[in-house]
């Protein structure tokens, strides 16, 4: 009962100052908005870097000569050869799959239209390896593999670039001097993880791009896929002896190629957002104890102006723990009031931003109830001193005042 008539006086005090009661809570409501925008942004952008990863392809790892990470080979690494990926399939018995990669940026043309592009050599077994579907068409068979067939896989960005709304399938492009026939489409994947777009690619036989494109045997890089259950951590140190051996490199000398495994990849970059979510949403939740700095100045002003009523309640016989709850409470509703407002404001903007961004909305039920206990924690802990100090007003000097 003392708890529903001090909500009462609470809510008749807050809507007697409505401006001032929203300026506030607005940091609190800021603060709240804040820290649920950003985790959700943060795990939504997490999420598609998972999704990414996995898109290409399961238990996928990448080999490439040099020690350099990103695309191409440091200076001096010496190319790879079609008969190191031989040895690794024959040697580690958990790869389950081996292709070799070559590639470079070309134009492709067709008609009176050109488009630059992507342009890999490579196997069937890359399709599979990297998780890729055919929309239409067929892949390369054993003998355009093994004789340099002029034929050609595409993705959907180069085939809408190339043939508009026609059917690519059966068409001819050109690659420089290099006259191939569109034999399959292949599914739509969308930008990787690092924003290059997978559906911008001309695929033809490995055997083709290097005696009739690059002129020369050299291959930049292998993509394997290791037998599901695999320990990762021994495949890699197996390749690494096999290649070691193969490029007959001293015991004493370093690495000349760099083994990259997408689960290492995955859980690097998801750790990198996860901790710049919990930075930002560190950041974020400054607001919520400058907007309680805010509710304990109003509360203290609340009770200056309200010494009278204090006094009055006091006198005829109020309990010093009535008129504390009562500004206690005051002070909470106050603050849940701003977590409500900014959640109703954090789930809104959250929709908005994750469709502007591209990353999907994943709601987090047990962020939105930390925020909200948080602002009416803010709301006790911020309010308990104006309570406090309107409970110990001495009822006489309360009623002298003004």
């Amino acid at each position: 009962m003392m708890f529903r008539s001090s909500l009462t006086l609470a809510l008749r005090a807050i809507r007697r100052n409505l401006m001032r009661s929203f300026l506030t809570i607005l940091g609190i409501v800021i603060g709240v908005a804040a820290v649920i925008i950003m985790v959700t942004l943060g795990e939504g952008a997490t999420a598609q870097v998972r999704d990414g990863i996995a898109s290409m392809g399961s238990n996928l790892m990448m080999v490439r000569p040099g020690q350099r990470l990103g695309p191409g080979r440091s200076d001096g690494a010496k190319p790879f050869a079609e008969s190191d990926g031989a040895a690794i399939l024959a040697q580690v018995p958990d790869v389950a799959a081996i292709a070799p990669v070559a590639g470079k940026g070309m134009q492709a043309v067709f008609g009176n239209r050109n488009w630059s592009t992507e342009v890999t050599g490579t196997t069937a077994d890359y399709l599979d390896i990297t998780n890729r579907k055919l929309a239409a068409g067929r892949v390369f068979s054993d003998g355009e593999m093994r004789a340099g067939g002029a034929v050609a896989v595409i993705g959907r960005t180069t085939a809408t670039s190339l043939f508009g709304d026609d059917d690519p399938i059966g068409q001819r492009l050109r690659l420089e001097n290099l006259a191939c026939e569109v034999i399959g489409l292949l599914e739509a994947k969308g930008q990787n993880t690092m924003g290059r777009d997978q559906d911008d690619v001309v695929i033809v036989p490995l055997a083709t791009y290097q005696r009739r494109i690059a002129g020369n045997r050299d291959v930049s890089m292998f993509q394997l896929s290791v037998r599901d259950g695999a320990d990762t951590e021994r495949v890699t140190e197996e390749i690494t002896a096999v290649l070691r051996d193969v490029r007959r490199l001293a015991s004493n000398a370093e690495n000349d190629f760099s083994i990259m495994d997408t689960k290492e990849i995955a859980a690097m970059l998801t750790g990198t957002t996860q901790l710049l979510t919990t930075l930002l949403s560190a950041v974020a939740a400054v607001s919520l104890l400058v907007g309680g700095i805010g509710i304990m100045n109003i509360m203290l002003v609340s009770v200056t102006e309200r010494t009278r009523e204090i006094g009055i309640r006091l006198a005829i016989g109020a309990l010093e723990r009535d008129v504390l709850t009562q500004f206690l409470v005051e002070s909470v509703v106050l603050s849940s009031l701003g977590g409500l407002i900014g959640i109703a404001a954090a789930l809104g903007v959250s929709v908005w931003a994750t469709g502007a961004l591209g990353v999907p909305f994943l709601f987090n039920g047990r962020i939105v109830a930390v925020a909200f206990l948080f602002s009416a924690l803010v709301g006790v802990v911020f309010g308990y001193v104006p309570a406090l100090r309107a409970a110990r007003l001495d009822p006489i000097d309360a009623l002298r005042r003004e």
